[in-house]
């Protein structure tokens, strides 16, 4: 996680660092991207995209929660 001065900690650096990680965003080289949305150039700019861009990371972020609920196997509404 990202420590910001004045700030504390980044939501938005762990919601771009768990999307990556669980493939919900995609990096090339050093682009970031969300579907057809450029997130930005670097981890950086990607971050303030987020934070400027509300909506795009809580849609990010419901992604991450539900693939891990789902891959920790507690909830999983589609195996009944």
């Amino acid at each position: 996680f990202d420590i910001m001065f004045a700030s504390g900690i980044s939501r938005e650096g762990n919601i771009l660092d768990l999307g990556v990680e669980l493939g919900i965003i995609k990096k090339a080289g050093a682009f970031f991207s969300y579907g057809d949305i450029r997130l930005g150039q670097g981890r950086e700019n990607s971050r303030e995209f987020l934070v400027a861009h509300p909506e795009i990371a809580q849609e990010i972020e419901q992604g991450v929660r539900a693939s891990a609920v789902t891959s920790s196997g507690e909830v999983d509404s589609e195996a009944d």
